[in-house]
């Protein structure tokens, strides 16, 4: 019998996913479409009995406006967040706002293929005299320069999100809260990654669909009883 349970939810459509562009740490709307996923996935925990102590989000809009849609449909308004860089989506560097199909005809569908899914692969950097340099952006002020990424490879996003996990949020299941962690999807990979043991292989054939609440079910130890989707 499960101990603690555990939802991790990728936040709805975004305007950049609709619009089939890297999306990274831009900061982006949810969709008509993304607004109504969220709000299906709150329906489904609602309908499944889930109740919330506390949820984490990213400091990026469309995972902020998909946890209030949550939230509100659940009428948790009141439930204590913590927002944190270390939930953002993974860094496409250079890539960031450029067309997927058109960067693949530009660099080869199997280059391209590997900056989104493989482990080890980092896509082109941004130079820190670009526009979309984070360190321009005040949600990131209080951050060195060296945790500010010009670009990450899934395995760069897994070294930023795991102190968070292991740190903050293992305390928190295994004092008993009952977590929600509306995130992206390649932040959720990277999780998921570590919680299933799951080989750098392997981890490129890993999707995770927007507005899709995944349940983790842990036993005392903290080791993976089940995970289902809703």
């Amino acid at each position: 019998m499960a101990a603690f349970k555990l939802v991790l939810l990728r936040h709805g459509e975004s305007l950049w996913n609709k619009e089939n562009r890297f999306t990274g740490w831009t900061d982006v709307p949810l969709t008509d479409k993304g607004r109504a996923e969220a709000k299906r996935a709150a329906v489904l925990l609602k309908q499944n009995g889930f109740i919330f102590d506390f949820a984490f989000t990213s400091v990026l809009t469309r995972a902020i406006h998909s946890l209030w849609i949550v939230l509100d449909e659940l009428q948790l308004q009141w439930l204590p967040v913590e927002k944190s860089w270390r939930l953002n989506e993974r860094h496409y560097g250079a890539l960031q706002g450029f067309d997927k199909t058109e960067t693949a005809k530009r660099y080869g569908l199997d280059l391209v293929h590997q900056w989104r899914r493989s482990y080890g692969l980092c896509p082109p950097a941004l130079s820190v005299n670009d526009v979309r340099y984070a360190g321009y952006d005040r949600r990131y002020a209080s951050l060195s320069t060296w945790e500010i990424p010009l670009a990450e490879s899934l395995a760069m996003t897994s070294e930023r999100i795991l102190p968070l996990w292991h740190n903050i949020l293992v305390p928190r299941i295994t004092n008993g809260d009952r977590l929600l962690i509306i995130t992206h999807g390649n932040s959720i990979r990277a999780l998921v990654k570590h919680l299933r043991s799951i080989s750098d292989e392997a981890i490129v054939d890993v999707h995770i669909p927007t507005g899709t609440p995944i349940v983790y079910e842990f036993d005392r130890n903290m080791s993976v009883i089940k995970s289902y989707f809703l």
